[in-house]
């Protein structure tokens, strides 16, 4: 059996403007992982992946109504493909589970794929570079998203703090010291491809209004690499805090993400902020090891339906 495992992911700051070019700074969740196992079968079968959170099976070559379906058998076939192997003739039971919770910006599917192409490039004697799994898991990204800018393929196949910019050379990132977060889930799905297109209408209608949001987003992310150079924790709240605005400006917040994020902030984070498309989903507070207690409360009654405290170092 061979085996491969991949972090989760939030965006500290960017979202939406990165897809019209603008830079964005992402970190990897190592506390939350997908994982995927590949296990050869001793007489004919074909390759069958198995959906474990969700209780589904899908035979490589299937054709299903259930939207899951497709960004797995395309990573499959483009992993081995890759690898030089033919579905056709391979015989193999594919098993992938996740502790990110699903559709809630977070990187589930994009974790699902890179544990998914590393456990196959280790059955078949191989370890890709991140540089090839995030090149991979890039064309399940348009799977999923539609439009997708790069960054969450890049930070979950790196598994590194990445300054990223469409179009660029990711920049990958070190710390000074851990950043303690707090994720708060709003527990109502969040579905990316909507939120993108709705964001794309917003701007076909008003360009100038949602691309001065852009610029102002992406004067952010600038800031806020500095901000995470120097060290400067609560510097970087702030400017997630104002991150947060932009997006609501943008109109992918929710009440229920404004309430989360007030409540975090009054609990004493050093900012606060959806994570991901929006609409939905989680939101995400940097706090302290002083504060992270009180925070983690606040957003449980304030709402929240599941809350997990993690470091990124």
């Amino acid at each position: 059996m061979a085996t491969g495992s991949a972090a989760g992911k939030a965006i500290l700051l960017g979202e939406h403007a990165v897809v019209y070019g603008r830079p964005a700074l992402a970190v990897p969740l190592s506390d939350l992982r997908a994982t995927a196992e590949v296990r050869p079968l001793s007489k004919r079968g074909g390759v069958t992946i198995r959906a474990q959170d969700l209780g589904r099976s899908y035979r490589l070559e299937g054709r299903y109504t259930e939207g899951d379906a497709e960004p797995l058998q395309v990573t499959a076939r483009n992993a081995m493909e890759r690898l030089g192997v033919d579905p056709a003739g391979e015989d193999l039971a594919i098993a992938v589970r996740s502790r990110i919770p699903i559709a809630r910006g977070l990187g589930s599917g994009t974790a699902v794929a890179t544990a998914m192409i590393r456990a196959l490039a280790r059955h078949y004697g191989r370890d890709l570079p991140a540089s090839e799994v995030s090149d991979l898991v890039y064309r399940t990204e348009v799977i999923l998203h539609g439009t997708p800018s790069g960054v969450d393929n890049t930070v979950v196949a790196f598994e590194r703090p990445v300054w990223f910019r469409r179009g660029a050379e990711p920049a990958l990132l070190a710390l000074s010291a851990p950043l303690a977060l707090v994720i708060a889930d709003t527990g109502v799905p969040a579905n990316t491809r909507e939120a993108v297109a709705a964001v794309r209408e917003r701007r076909e209608s008003d360009p100038a209004t949602v691309d001065g949001v852009f610029d102002a987003i992406g004067a952010l992310a600038e800031e806020g690499r500095a901000a995470l150079d120097e060290g400067d924790r609560a510097r970087l709240g702030a400017l997630m805090s104002r991150n947060h605005e932009c997006l609501r400006a943008l109109g992918v917040s929710t009440p229920a993400l404004d309430h989360l994020v007030q409540a975090a902030r009054e609990a004493g984070a050093l900012g606060a902020k959806l994570s991901g498309g929006g609409r939905g989903g989680c939101a995400i507070a940097l706090v302290t090891a002083r504060t992270r207690d009180a925070v983690a409360a606040a957003v449980i009654a304030a709402g929240a339906v599941q809350v997990y405290a993690t470091e990124v170092r």
